[in-house]
């Protein structure tokens, strides 16, 4: 009896211990099988740079639009933290949508309607023709001064001339870069504008006038509108930098404000091509325009070298010395460096990104033209921000053809993606950096960093001469440098202290950088009736 009492326990015994082994191999398989699945749900790159652009086909489709969430993730991030990470996860996403984030716009909004005492446009006094100069950005800004100029003289306004002439040599009309048919309805009530001469005055005598830069309202109504006593038709040699940037009447200054940001508007057909590139863009999600000011013309101009090979060098001091206009002859390359006035290389750039905090996954736009030296120069950056897009490389052969032999044409394609940015940054200050900042002020102070090159060139010397390394320490000082240069509002500056005659007006912020406080205003939100929304966008 008491020998089967023992069998039954120890069968007993037997069948707990094989459950028990049972349930924990069920229990281990259950674990492997999650753990599995979790990790199957993050994409993992191993090579950032295979990450392929959408084809043109995926694009027309909004549904297959790529989530900021899911595409790219950088390869040091790409497997699940252990629990005890999480909250430094969710820090670091914080910290990314920082980096992405306008700065605050304190209720500051368009405001450029005309005042009661705006009239209509008087009767014409004569034909104001007009030549501009120079590049896109540019010829804009001359274009909106001249609208003004033939509003204070009471002048008929004959469609300008673009600049053929520039070291571009574009051959674009007026109505290949402009809507022209809009600019002339949407001034319609501040100045007359016709597209020709009228022929009975085709071989009339004509003023040419150099227009004295930088001149108050003064200067046209008394010196330049005594000419109409003598003369039907005066034409502005010169566009840019014709009218001052301060201490002009609101009613002009809102005038110059409603005709860049509204009036001139861009082609339809450039129109139409610069909200495609956005579109592909943004199908990465937010994105950098960088305005990689490294081209052949501007490295020759300026005279910086910096990072170049002595071939390299002097070929742009070649260039520079064969440009009859280009007064400046002898430059110190490293001088112009030390004092800020170089734009920022390529790799110099890539460590101002990093040091700001943005991934390596991050959308950028090289708004340029041809960058000097190619792959070369490009190596440093593409290395850190492998994703990195261009016109060419968003846009086929065929969609760009049209655009591709007029150069003003493709920087208006950069302007438009530029200015739709998340996030723009300029290597140099330049005319389409100024051009841009000044938009996206006036659009609601989009983030824009304007990066200290004087302070930046000093740390990465250091990096360079290994005295500071890469890392926490540098970060923390670029971001310190830049915490209030990202496009917040402020006034225009006014002249620097101590300048006088012209080099005091010269050394004013320009007006199209900041519109702030001319054609800007702050109101309380229930009182916003006075709103004004950009047509050239």
């Amino acid at each position: 009896m008491l020998k089967r009492k023992n069998n039954r326990s120890i069968s007993l015994i037997r069948t707990v211990i094989s459950c028990t082994i049972f349930l924990i191999s069920i229990a281990t398989l259950l674990s492997v099988h999650l753990h599995i699945f979790l990790y199957s749900k993050v994409p993992v790159f191993s090579d950032p740079t295979a990450y392929k652009l959408p084809s043109q086909h995926e694009i027309g489709h909004h549904g297959s639009e790529l989530s900021w969430t899911q595409e790219l993730t950088p390869p040091q991030f790409s497997k699940l933290p252990p629990p005890s990470q999480k909250l430094n996860v969710a820090n670091r996403n914080r910290d990314i949508d920082k980096l992405w984030k306008a700065p605050q716009n304190k209720d500051f909004v368009p405001c450029v309607d005309p005042s009661p005492e705006y009239s209509l446009p008087t009767e014409s006094r004569g034909y104001l023709l007009v030549h501009t100069n120079g590049g896109l950005n540019q010829m804009r800004a001359g274009i909106c001064d001249m609208v003004a100029v033939a509003r204070i003289i009471n002048a008929t306004l004959v469609v300008p001339e673009l600049d053929k002439r520039s070291f571009w040599q574009d051959t674009s009309n007026f109505s290949d870069v402009f809507d022209l048919n809009h600019f002339i309805s949407a001034l319609a009530n501040d100045v007359k504008i016709i597209k020709k001469l009228p022929k009975e005055l085709a071989t009339a005598t004509r003023a040419v006038k150099h227009f004295r830069s930088w001149s108050g309202i003064e200067y046209y109504q008394d010196e330049i509108a005594r000419m109409w006593e003598d003369y039907q038709i005066i034409r502005a040699a010169k566009s840019d930098s014709r009218l001052a940037n301060n201490n002009l009447p609101p009613d002009i200054q809102k005038l110059r404000c409603r005709t860049l940001y509204g009036a001139l508007r861009f082609s339809p057909r450039i129109e139409a091509m610069g909200k495609l590139l956005v579109e592909r863009m943004r199908s990465y999600g937010p994105y950098i325009a960088l305005h990689l000011r490294y081209e052949k013309d501007m490295l020759a101009f300026s005279g910086c070298t910096h990072g170049l090979s002595s071939d390299e060098a002097d070929e742009l001091t070649l260039i520079r010395e064969n440009t009859p206009h280009w007064k400046v002859k002898d430059i110190d390359s490293r001088e112009q460096r030390s004092k800020g006035y170089c734009p920022l290389t390529p790799k110099e750039v890539g460590m101002f990104l990093t040091g700001l905090g943005y991934p390596s996954n991050t959308p950028i736009y090289i708004a340029a033209g041809e960058i000097y030296g190619g792959d070369n120069h490009m190596a440093h950056l593409l290395s850190r921000f492998p994703l990195i897009m261009s016109k060419e490389k968003i846009a086929s052969v065929e969609e760009l053809e049209p655009f591709i032999s007029h150069a003003s044409q493709m920087a208006a394609l950069d302007y438009i993606v530029s200015v739709e940015s998340d996030v723009f940054i300029p290597s140099y200050s330049g005319n389409m950096a100024r051009a841009v900042e000044g938009h996206r002020r006036f659009l609601g102070h989009r983030k824009t960093f304007s990066p200290d090159r004087k302070a930046l060139v000093h740390l990465f010397d250091r990096v360079e001469r290994g005295s500071l390394k890469e890392g926490k320490k540098l970060a923390d000082q670029i971001v310190e440098i830049h915490r209030r240069r990202q496009g917040s509002p402020r006034k225009r500056k006014g002249p620097i202290s101590g300048t006088r005659g012209m080099e005091r007006f010269r050394s004013e912020e320009a007006f199209y950088v900041n519109p702030l406080p001319d054609c800007l205003c702050q109101m309380e939100p229930a009182n916003i009736n006075n709103s004004y929304t950009s047509s050239n966008r």
